[in-house]
């Protein structure tokens, strides 16, 4: 799986037309899943993604999470994390998994992400039309790659 964790003022996710789905200060989280991965990764993932420290102190260090802060996550399901663009200009999405598997580890890491104590928990839809507005503070931006942790 790919998370690209995004440390924002705000945030809110539109799906499908439908009202904004806003969160606060927190994490915008774009979930990849690929075609290998397995749900036994999840749990570690969500506590990763939730208990990074990528929020200040009172020093100005690094060293404060989402959930110590008491601040909420926006996730978006985003199969183009497994974009593969080595070979000409369009992207092969030939790595990201199908739906029968991909939507129920999103699913999965909806529910581990709301059992990591942040305020909120909002989402967008699997295969729905979203819009993602946020205000990326910083910025910080961080990657994690499930496969880097074998």
């Amino acid at each position: 799986m790919r998370a690209v964790i995004q440390r924002v003022l705000e945030a809110s996710v539109t799906v499908n037309g439908g009202p904004p789905r806003p969160i606060g200060p927190g994490l915008v989280i774009l979930l990849g899943v690929r075609e290998t991965d397995t749900p036994q990764i999840i749990p570690k993932l969500a506590e990763k993604c939730a208990h990074l420290r990528i929020f200040e102190d009172d020093a100005g260090k690094l060293n404060r999470s989402a959930v110590e802060l008491g601040y909420s996550a926006l996730v978006v399901s985003n199969f183009t994390l497994y974009g593969d663009t080595s070979r000409g200009k369009r992207p092969s999405f030939s790595h990201a998994a199908k739906a029968d598997l991909a939507v129920p580890c999103y699913e999965r890491f909806l529910e581990e992400l709301g059992r990591q104590g942040l305020r909120e928990v909002q989402h967008g839809e699997f295969g729905a039309d979203m819009q993602v507005r946020l205000v990326n503070d910083g910025p910080v931006t961080i990657l994690i790659d499930t496969d880097d942790w074998k």
